[in-house]
Formats: structure tokens, C-alpha cells, sequence
């Protein structure tokens, strides 16, 4: 026996992952993440059996829905499908999979389009932030085609501007969660940050590494992945997360120097694992620690006005324009804003096998 549900299936950014309208999904919270976990899959490494891909990276969901927020027009709640394990992460937040999220609520006639482009006041849940998100609409239709390129991403698309208004501290209470800007985590210095989503940031020198290493490289060490975990789980605790083994938050991320005073190499983990390319809210968040002084990151002083940082990754860059207010310790940032792109790859039915939902969930439904 099995559900079937609506779905569609998009690329954005470089993630990929079905979205969903909240209604399509079972209200049940439990019953809602075991639909998750049968739809991608996430019983097998492969994830044969759902549309997962085998990695983090497609094994990320988006339910959007109505917003009841004031100043918002929608809703989006991400969640992280686990790969190989029956695991469902609401923690964090994906900008990848943002910038799916104006097509799709548009297209599922949430929003009305304007004639040319159109922006959707994007209130996300898991970190209680919002996010304009800015789409081109020519005739009131939600364009894919264009000629913006992101690195990671075959081909060129249509550009989708994401601006993040107050994701800084909005998952801890506060930028620097732990009241400084560098602690002591055994034996590393590290910068503890809620910009976006919750960092801890190390220095690849204090590693033992040059930072330009490929993510194989970083993936086939298995001191270096321990090493970093145990931070991980510290980290997570002096930021008032609690036991983070069985979460995705923090994330942990290795800066080195850039190519350019406005430019910073970084190694971003999902958590266990190397990028292929990096994660949005993780580039916000690795600017603002270089923007700002005091930091593992920090590059030149934090000048008044607005920026634009450069983040390195294994595919490219990702360019995050930061607007810095204040001087020296008094500088913060006000907002961060780049550019995605995304692809609807499929529209249609899911199909979920029977055996994913618990025995008393299915006593509920005969």
C-alpha cells in the first residue's frame, strides 16, 4: 500500500530537494517527518528507494505554506532529510533552498506576481528570520530561463536575489552566542557565530591544513572529521544548543585567506562532511565573521557602508553584499544579500511506502 501526495521537484542553488505545500503533508508532526523520510529515502546511503541523491546536499526538503507573520507572505520550514538514517533536522535554515521558494509559492498561486519582478517577504521558520526574496516575472509569470551562472551549477538561469534582513542571532539570541569572539575549544582557537546559521569557524593553519585542500581530501581524513566533531559537539554546547550529536547545528567551517583584501577561502561541513560547493547561510555567515573585527575570519578593518566579500569555495565563489554600520567593536551588520538561481525539475505525485509510517500511526488510518 502506499500515500500518494503532490510534489515538486527543484534544483536551488546548488541543493536539490522536493517542496511542498504545508497541507500536502500529514499535520501530525511525527507523521509529517515520516512522510519526509520516505519521500527522500533516507533509510538507505543510496536512497534508492526516494528521490534523495545519497547526499546531504539532496536530502533537503521545503514546506511552504501562508504566512500568519505580520510583514510576511509566506512561510518556508527546512528540513534536513538524514542519508541512511530515519532522521528529520529542522534546525537550520538552507538559502540554497530559499531560493526555491518565491517560484514555487508563486506558481502554487500563494502569492500574486507582478508584471516584470516580484518580491516574496519569506518568514522562516526554523530560525525565526526574514529573507526578501526577489524574482523576475515578466507577463506575471515566474521565469527559470536567463543568463546568471552560480558556481556549482551547469548552465545559466534566471537570477533570484535574496536578501536577509535579521538573520543574526536569530537562532541563539545573539551574533556571538557565547559572549566572545574567540574561545578556546580544545586547543583551537574558534569563533562561535549565529550569522544565518550557527558557525563555529577554525583556522585551517591551526589545523595542520593550507585551506585550498578539496573536499575528498577532507572527507578521507579521519582524525581531521573527529577532530572537528568533537569541536563541533563543544561548540554547540557553549552556544546553548545543548547535545548537537544527533543535529546539524553548529555547522563547522575552515577559513583561510582569500585571493583579494575582500575575499575569504573557506571548507564548509554539513556537518560530517565537506561541501562539494557551500551553503548560503553559511557564506553569510563566514562574511560577516570576516567583516567584523575580532574573529578567526577577520579580514581588513570593518569599514561603515557596504561591501561586498567574496566567499572561496571548492567550486567558486559566492559573492555576499554586507551592509556594515559602525566602527571597530561597535560595527554590525544590518543586512546581507546575494544572488541564486534555481530550476523546477518535476511536478507531480509522490508515492510513500506504506512501512516508513509507526504501527500506531497506521492503527490511526484503518
Amino acid at each position: 500500500m502506499t500515500r500518494t501526495i503532490p510534489c515538486v521537484l527543484m534544483r536551488a542553488g546548488t541543493s536539490r530537494g522536493p517542496f511542498f505545500l504545508r497541507d500536502w503533508l500529514p499535520a501530525d508532526e511525527r507523521e509529517r517527518d515520516e512522510a519526509l523520510i520516505g519521500a527522500i529515502g533516507a533509510s538507505d546511503l543510496l536512497q534508492l528507494d526516494g528521490v534523495g541523491g545519497g547526499n546531504s546536499l539532496t536530502s533537503k526538503v521545503a514546506i511552504v505554506s501562508r504566512s500568519k507573520e505580520p510583514g510576511c507572505d509566506v512561510d518556508y520550514l527546512f528540513a534536513q532529510v538524514g542519508v541512511g538514517q530515519r532522521s528529520v533536522d529542522t534546525r537550520p535554515n538552507c538559502g540554497n533552498m530559499l531560493s526555491g521558494v518565491a517560484p514555487f509559492a508563486i506558481e502554487q498561486g500563494l502569492i500574486d506576481a507582478q508584471d516584470g519582478e516580484t518580491t516574496v517577504r519569506v518568514f522562516n521558520v526554523n530560525t525565526r528570520s526574514r529573507i526578501d526574496v526577489t524574482v523576475l516575472t515578466p507577463g506575471r509569470r515566474v521565469v527559470y530561463a536567463g543568463d546568471t551562472s552560480i558556481d556549482g551549477v551547469a548552465g545559466a538561469a534566471a537570477p533570484i536575489r535574496l536578501n536577509f534582513l535579521d538573520a543574526w542571532g536569530s537562532v541563539t539570541g545573539s551574533l556571538f552566542p557565547t559572549g566572545r569572539r574567540i574561545d578556546a575549544i580544545d586547543g583551537l582557537p574558534v569563533t562561535c557565530i549565529d550569522a544565518a546559521m550557527p558557525l563555529v569557524l577554525l583556522r585551517a593553519a591551526d589545523l595542520g591544513l593550507h585551506g585550498r585542500e578539496t573536499p575528498a581530501q577532507l572527507d578521507a581524513d579521519a582524525a581531521l572529521l573527529a577532530r572537528i566533531e568533537a569541536v563541533r559537539r563543544a561548540a554547540g554546547l557553549a552556544m546553548g544548543l545543548g547535545d548537537v550529536s544527533a543535529s546539524v547545528v553548529p555547522k563547522p567551517v575552515i577559513v583561510s585567506a582569500g585571493d583579494d583584501p575582500d575575499s575569504i577561502t573557506s571548507r564548509y561541513f554539513t556537518p560530517r562532511r565537506c561541501h562539494a560547493a557551500h551553503a548560503v547561510t553559511g557564506a553569510i555567515g563566514v562574511a560577516t565573521a570576516f567583516a567584523l573585527p575580532g574573529t578567526v575570519a577577520s579580514g581588513a578593518p570593518a569599514r561603515d557602508g557596504t561591501r561586498t566579500v567574496s566567499v572561496l569555495h571548492p567550486q567558486g565563489r559566492i559573492a555576499i553584499e554586507v551592509l556594515v554600520a559602525g566602527q571597530g567593536e561597535a560595527a554590525s551588520v544590518q543586512r546581507a544579500a546575494l544572488v541564486r538561481t534555481a530550476r523546477k525539475i518535476l511536478q507531480g505525485e509522490l508515492h510513500l511506502p506504506e512501512d516508513v509510517f509507526s504501527t500506531s500511526t497506521k492503527e490511526t488510518n484503518q
